[in-house]
């Protein structure tokens, strides 16, 4: 890659989440007179213990790009993790590069992470250069126009938000204006568990056989993050827009029929089962939502995807993901800190391991440190929620999934982590904490058939841990569930208990919290 030549005019700054060749930092790119920047750096792995799968996607990625970009005919300055004299950090790292390029000025598209963004001005500044943050064209929403949508409102529900994404991109939207098959939101019907006999035969997943840019990276990776967290065995993930385009095709064609009515269903050893597995492409910008969205909506229009499936998908990128983006771009820095519930206990050893007696959580890390993946409702509704239910301080948490997931960028990473899973927030992203025993884990999946542990019961050796520290969690925050109405029901079950079960709920939470899953 291209070594320093005369003065530019510019250095576009190129960060591994905006693989985009038509982004908006190369609006009025000149190659006679313009340079890209890219680098990869230590702290981006070790900022968090970053899992193996999720750096090598992104070098991976980032190396491809970088390739692509020389073809189209841009000089890009690219610095390797391995390069000689690489100085650790994006900040370090641009500094010691605008010193030997001597740019005139910098410019990006907005970054994904709030701490890169102040890293970067900082190192803008103390260059005296300026530096423009252009906006970030891969979101249906602007950051201004969530704002907008979000002033002069106590709390924020994406189902309205939704529904005015809805409108405004005419989605999913009949001849009248209102939502095709007249209803806006057929989350209900998605909620089936699969049959007692399993969910039948899953497409296998979009894979990508690692050519020799990726099996390089992928050496690297096991020699330089040897003591990080998992595999890279079954790595085969997009790493170009031509395979990012394929995983959407292949989606299309073979899983989205299928995704609405088990998409909160979970199955042992079947990790990819109906899901897209789209959003690491969509947060490198490999693949853009519209386009998805498109996709999706034609499948509908054409008759090949009922509407429910259609609709549930286009809600995940469409709501959720827009959503979220908006809520921590209008609550950083703060947001980090947030912690309603004041949960304190550390994350437990084992979430880096999988070594635990409980079925699901099990299979749920494993597949999490084999592949950086988990469908949404492991997440949610397995780690998410033991670790809520547990007290898990939430930035634990947040370092944990911003660590593990291959498309874990902190700008959806962190509401869905601290908002929607640990309530952390108070209820300003969602409207209740999701919490439930062990008998939802047993309805929406097998894991308890093959378990120890009896979701059934509160207490005792045997009981299920998700289901002591759920009444747990509601005797500890009795008083302030009372005063939601989403949690009204759930807190009346608690005054039936008697205080001598009461006191043997606490006990064995206790214990579990000490480590002692099954305590003597």
């Amino acid at each position: 890659m291209s070594e320093a030549g005369a003065r530019l005019r510019r250095l576009v700054i190129v960060l591994g989440d905006q693989l985009d060749p038509e982004a908006s930092a190369f609006d009025d790119f000149d190659p006679q007179l313009d340079a890209v920047w890219m680098a990869e750096v230590d702290e981006e792995s070790t900022h968090v213990w970053s899992s193996k799968p999720r750096t090598a996607l992104f070098l991976a990625a980032m190396r491809h790009f970088a390739r692509d970009l020389e073809a189209m005919g841009r000089t890009v300055h690219y610095t390797r993790l391995d390069s000689p004299g690489t100085r650790g950090s994006l900040a370090a790292q641009l500094a010691a590069d605008i010193e030997r390029l001597r740019p005139h000025g910098l410019v990006m598209t907005a970054p994904g992470e709030w701490r890169v963004l102040q890293a970067l001005r900082d190192v803008a500044a103390a260059s005296d250069l300026p530096l423009e943050i252009r906006e970030d064209r891969h979101f249906f929403c602007t950051v201004a126009e969530f704002r907008d949508h979000a002033a002069g409102r106590s709390t924020l529900r994406m189902e309205y938000f939704y529904r005015e994404m809805r409108r405004r991109h005419g989605i999913l939207l009949a001849p009248d204006g209102e939502p095709e098959g007249g209803s806006w939101n057929y989350d209900a019907d998605n909620r089936a568990p699969f049959p007692r006999q399993g969910p039948g035969l899953v497409p296998p997943r979009a894979a990508f056989a690692p050519d020799d840019i990726t099996r390089e990276v992928l050496e690297l990776v096991e020699e330089r993050f040897a003591d990080h967290p998992g595999s890279l065995g079954t790595f085969a993930w997009p790493v170009t827009r031509d395979q990012a385009l394929e995983s959407l095709r292949l989606f299309i064609e073979e899983r989205l029929p299928q995704f609405g009515v088990a998409q909160d269903a979970m199955w042992p050893g079947e990790p990819w089962l109906w899901h897209a597995h789209l959003s690491a492409a969509m947060n490198l910008k490999l693949l853009h939502p519209r386009e998805v969205v498109a996709a999706a909506e034609a499948a509908y229009r054409e008759g090949r995807a009922p509407l429910a499936s259609v609709e549930g998908f286009v809600r995940q990128i469409l709501g959720w993901r827009e959503y979220v983006r908006g809520v921590y771009w209008t609550q950083m820095p703060g947001y980090l800190g947030r912690n309603a519930l004041e949960a304190h206990e550390p994350l437990p050893d084992w979430y880096w391991t999988g070594d635990t007696p409980m079925s699901c959580l099990q299979d749920a890390i494993g597949t999490t440190l084999e592949n950086g993946y988990a469908h949404h409702i492991q997440r949610l509704m397995v780690t998410g929620l033991y670790a809520l239910l547990l007290g898990v301080e939430p930035r634990e948490l947040h370092s944990w999934y911003l660590a593990v997931y291959v498309d874990a960028v902190e700008w959806v990473e962190l509401p869905n982590t601290l908002g929607m899973s640990q309530y952390a927030d108070g209820g300003l992203l969602g409207s209740k904490p999701y919490v439930a025993s062990g008998k939802y884990i047993d309805r929406m999946s097998p894991y308890c058939r093959t378990c120890p542990f009896d979701p059934a019961k509160r207490i005792g050796d045997d009981a299920c841990p998700f289901t002591t520290l759920y009444w747990d969690f509601l005797m500890r925050h009795e008083q302030a569930m009372a005063a939601n109405p989403r949690m009204v029901l759930q807190v009346r079950n608690v005054g039936r208990i008697d205080e001598d079960e009461r006191a043997a709920i606490s006990r064995r939470a206790t214990a579990i919290r000490s480590g002692t899953i099954s305590p003597e």
